[in-house]
């Protein structure tokens, strides 16, 4: 390991890799494109704010042009395996913006272009109820152009100045979109919270590149790549990298801004921040630590931190998950779960390449991005979903819905293609990534080390529970919102939502398909990352063909979603024409079910959201902080008469209270004491700045 480059990827980039092209290459000029098409969809809606349909339609085809242009331009460089580098006169006198477009960032921004464009579709009817609403339609508009064009810069930086730029408008624009609806309080605080949130790993993030600057003498990427580095220095940058992406993926402990923001921004919104910006931050931690410290410089103690936050992520974020009533609640705390299970992927990943087995450190990364792929899709296609239900129905909680798969039929579909997506169900797109990720933690005993050979299992155990218990938690939202009767009246008079809405779902819902029937393929097309990372691929995944995936050895194991499809139509086949009635001689007789002799079945004699999740609330009751009031009334003649009984259930989050009320205290307590110089006498503040220029004229001395 010590004889190995320090940084893979510019060892044998120019090897394997066309670079330098003169002029400005296709893909780049698509990327550019892409990222000016995003700003001008923003960028119109003052001058037409007016207009409001004029704008809403010319600003979501901009959009959906610009994620046309970013599928195109990110596809193109992973199949062609290219990286084209250029300068913009923009930036700072002596550090101007470089650009780059390689495998890794054609990657993310594909994913970026093709959430993108199902939103662009969208969004045109989903906005509809905005035009005539408190805030204006522009407002929306204006910082959701801002918000894709800032994520997509943030994937062509090639210097750390341009990165954090290009990052602060992500933030900053992100912020407005969750503060949208302002007029309602608990928006305003969840806006508060994840700017003050945001600006925290925002720093975090520009003190890790400081520490690489300060070796490298340069703020571009690639001499950040050349800096000599100790263990110590690598390790706080690492330790610096992680906090700061981690907190803007939604890693427990430092996820509490995420449930509070994504519910309350508007529904397509919520896709692209789930679905798209919290893969940014798996994007900047990969740059991060693969790239710019390099691969020779990982120590397996920093992936067994990572898979540790990892674990932790995903059981928490699925066990907050399962107990939520409120619909896009729930699908923000089932983000924090599936951020966890690709950082389970990116710890191994770590493990095994400061163990000195590259090949199965390759594993690992391919595990984290295809989970990375495959949450953007059924994540957004979940959120998007949520969004045609609320527009539809009125309805948030999943107490007030039920019924719904008569009223929207499409819609219940296509979020059925979701839930099981998320649920880890072949064939789909989220069993092969959580597949891969068990195939990883399976090759724990190649390792020399006894304590990660015992730790490692337990992490799969605990991806194993946490998968049960998220195909638990959407057969719960899926059951109580689609199926039985309706709860509410608004859910009786819910209707299906506008084409264009349908199209965009069902646009993400074929991804889902087509990336979990078709594994060996994706994965020959994501290879070109650890290619150029490492200088090594998954050769044994594609061994057998398009037909089997075998990312060991075929030996070991091996999966093939088409035939797991097949033998999935021919069971439903054969299940339609043995016992479909109008295949019977003798036609089956309905009837209406079973009463238990109360006559009539009403919907409060159906399970409930909370009551499907009390046995999981009972085993894991130590996780959550509940408030479980119940008030009884009873009769004024006759008091042992019991009348009637209340029952109330607030489920709050314990990182509240161990993590951050401590830390606004003391602030709250700093802030005072440093309140007590602000005297009021212009005196005293004249003294101030007179012994301030005093002390920084020694200093300069």
């Amino acid at each position: 390991m010590d004889e190995t480059p320090r940084n893979l990827y510019n060892a044998r980039s120019k090897k394997t890799f066309t670079t330098g092209v003169p002029g400005t290459p296709l893909p780049l000029t698509l990327a550019y494109i892409a990222v000016a098409a995003a700003l001008v969809s923003g960028l119109i809606a003052p001058v037409l704010h007016r207009r409001t349909g004029l704008l809403k339609t010319l600003s979501f085809a901009l959009l959906g042009f610009s994620g046309l242009s970013a599928t195109v331009a990110g596809v193109w460089s992973l199949v062609n395996k290219t990286v084209h580098v250029e300068q913009l006169a923009l930036g700072l006198p002596w550090l101007q913006w470089h650009i780059r477009l390689d495998p890794l960032a054609g990657f993310f921004l594909a994913i970026i272009g093709v959430v993108t464009f199902a939103v662009a579709i969208y969004g045109p009817a989903y906005v509809r109820e905005y035009r005539h609403g408190k805030q204006p339609l522009a407002v929306l508009l204006l910082f959701s152009g801002l918000f894709i064009a800032g994520m997509m810069l943030v994937l062509l930086a090639d210097d750390a100045f341009a990165f954090m730029v290009a990052w602060e408008l992500m933030s900053l624009s992100s912020y407005f979109l969750v503060a949208f609806q302002h007029q309602h309080a608990a928006n305003r605080r969840a806006a508060y919270l994840y700017l003050l949130m945001a600006h925290v790993g925002g720093i975090s993030i520009m003190l890790g590149f400081g520490v690489l600057a300060a070796f490298g003498g340069d703020f571009t990427f690639d001499t950040l790549r050349s800096a000599p580095l100790t263990l110590l220095w690598s390790s706080i940058a690492f330790g610096l990298a992680l906090f700061g992406f981690g907190m803007k993926a939604g890693l427990v402990p430092i996820h509490a801004w995420l449930p509070e923001a994504h519910p309350v921004a508007p529904s397509h919104v919520s896709a692209l921040m789930s679905g798209v910006m919290l893969k940014v931050a798996v994007y900047g931690l990969i740059r991060f630590t693969f790239d710019l410290i390099g691969v020779a410089d990982i120590h397996w103690g920093w992936g067994l931190v990572t898979l540790m936050l990892g674990a932790a992520s995903g059981l928490l974020g699925v066990l907050y998950a399962i107990v939520q009533t409120d619909l896009k609640r729930l699908l923000a705390y089932s983000s924090v779960e599936n951020i966890g299970i690709i950082f389970i992927g990116l710890g191994l990943s770590m493990v095994f390449i400061g163990s000195k087995h590259l090949e199965l450190g390759v594993l690992g990364l391919i595990a984290a991005l295809y989970h990375v792929l495959n949450h953007a899709l059924f994540k957004s296609l979940l959120f998007l979903g949520a969004g045609a239900v609320l527009q539809s129905s009125h309805e948030g909680n999943l107490e007030q819905m039920g019924g719904l798969i008569r009223r929207m039929p499409v819609t219940a579909v296509l979020f059925l293609v979701g839930c099981m997506s998320i649920a880890g169900l072949p064939p789909l797109n989220g069993f092969v990534s959580e597949w891969l990720s068990f195939q990883a933690a399976l090759q724990a005993p190649h390792l020399e080390s006894g304590v990660l050979r015992a730790f490692i299992p337990v992490t799969a155990a605990v991806l194993a529970l946490t998968g049960a218990i998220a195909a638990a938690a959407f057969v719960k939202v899926y059951g109580v919102a689609f199926l039985g009767l309706a709860r509410s009246r608004h859910a009786r008079q819910a209707r299906e939502v506008a084409l264009s809405m349908r199209i965009a779902m069902g646009i993400l819902a074929l991804g889902c398909l087509l990336f979990g029937i078709f594994p060996t393929t994706t994965i020959s097309v994501i290879d070109t990352i650890p290619q150029m990372l490492f200088g090594t691929g998954l050769t044994s995944a594609t061994m057998q063909g398009w037909l089997w995936l075998t990312p060991v050895a075929p030996e070991q194991a091996s999966y093939s979603a088409p035939l797991v499809l097949l033998g999935i139509a021919l069971a439903w086949g054969l299940g339609y024409a043995l016992l479909h009635p109008r295949r019977r001689n003798d036609p089956m007789r309905r009837a209406n079910p079973w009463d238990c002799g109360f006559g009539g079945l009403n919907p409060r004699m159906q399970y409930t959201s909370a009551s499907f999740s009390m046995p999981i609330r009972r085993i894991f009751r130590p996780v959550w902080d509940v408030n479980e009031p119940v008030e009884e009334t009873t009769d004024r003649v006759q008091p042992l008469l019991l009348t009637g009984i209340r029952h109330q259930m607030q489920i709050g989050d314990r990182s509240w209270a161990v993590l951050y009320e401590p830390i606004a205290h003391w602030v709250q307590a700093g802030a005072r004491r440093i309140g007590a110089i602000q005297t009021g006498s212009i005196r005293t503040y004249l003294a101030y700045s007179f012994f301030t220029l005093l002390l920084l004229l020694w200093v300069i001395t």
